[in-house]
């Protein structure tokens, strides 16, 4: 899988501007790290899963990021990173406006490189030629989900925000399955294993190049242990869309050392990285989603 890679190597550049003019890896107010994390993901399942391809290629289906979701038992609203709905004349939702605000844009994996910054390696963009897949055509909300990922990052003060990552991970696969019972529910979790950590919110003001950060010192390796811990044994899993449970169908979690100071981003394999024969592994996720879409979707028409 090429997911990780990417994800590291473009979070080593600080493309993320904050209000005094500091260039950042990452900020808690912007997105940029969850959609690159949602563009290597739906790269790896494209690459992974032939049937995506062909309905891609057939236009049934398409991809929105940071797309609403509604449970239609509770009529709670929630915006989903990454999400494979039915296309425009394959949905019984119907068809996507053509024009005004509503109007959805094709799903485009090369324009959208170019629009998040995702580093490529050459090789990485032969592969991303190599699936030949023209741009999934546009969708609208509303329209039936298939797949429905939700994105979080554990970056600084880990064990305070456990409590809120529970809460924001068991929302997210009961808002999918409250929206379409049998579509596939995704969660993927990146943490820092970083001993010290530069958050922008500590260093709020103009910074000459070189400066001195204002660092959070993390406990480690107990806060990433906690973290992983609570994500393996307490956010719950089902074993399928037939089994009738409640719970996430993948989740994956990545574990990196990211200092947010310039510095690169490292991806973690050690302890207490899931091992790559883990169900919580980036390549055991994909991997499973990729089997449960063609096993469940096999027959989209």
């Amino acid at each position: 899988m090429r997911g990780p890679r990417i994800i590291t190597r473009t979070l080593s550049a600080a493309v993320i501007v904050d209000k005094h003019g500091n260039p950042w890896q990452y900020h808690s107010r912007s997105d940029h790290h969850s959609k690159v994390a949602c563009w290597a993901i739906a790269f790896d399942l494209l690459a992974a899963s032939s049937k995506l391809r062909y309905h891609v290629a057939a236009g049934r289906v398409t991809f929105g990021i940071n797309r609403q979701l509604n449970d239609y038992e509770t009529g709670k609203k929630k915006d989903l990173d990454l999400v494979i709905a039915r296309a425009p004349g394959h949905d019984p939702a119907g068809d996507a406006p053509s024009k005004g605000k509503n109007a959805a844009r094709a799903f485009d994996l090369i324009e959208l490189a170019e629009r998040f910054q995702v580093a490529l390696t050459d090789d990485d963009r032969a592969a991303l030629d190599a699936l030949d897949l023209p741009p999934a055509p546009a969708g609208k909300p509303g329209a039936t989900v298939l797949v429905a990922l939700e994105a979080k990052a554990c970056m600084t003060a880990h064990i305070a925000a456990l409590p809120r990552l529970h809460d924001e991970l068991t929302s997210s696969h009961a808002i999918v399955h409250g929206d379409t019972h049998s579509a596939l529910s995704v969660g993927f979790v990146m943490i820092n294993t970083a001993t010290e950590f530069a958050s922008p919110g500590k260093n709020a003001r103009p910074l000459e190049p070189g400066a001195a950060l204002d660092k959070t010192q993390h406990k480690q390796l107990h806060a990433t242990e906690r973290t992983v811990d609570m994500l393996e044994d307490e956010v719950r899993r089902r074993s399928g869309p037939q089994s009738n449970q409640a719970g996430f169908d993948a989740l994956g979690l990545m574990l990196v050392n990211m200092a947010n100071d310039g510095s690169p981003v490292e991806l973690v394999t050690a302890p207490p990285a899931p091992k790559p024969s883990s169900a919580f592994h980036y390549d055991q996720m994909i991997d499973r989603v990729a089997q449960l879409y063609e096993n469940t979707y096999g027959n989209l028409t």
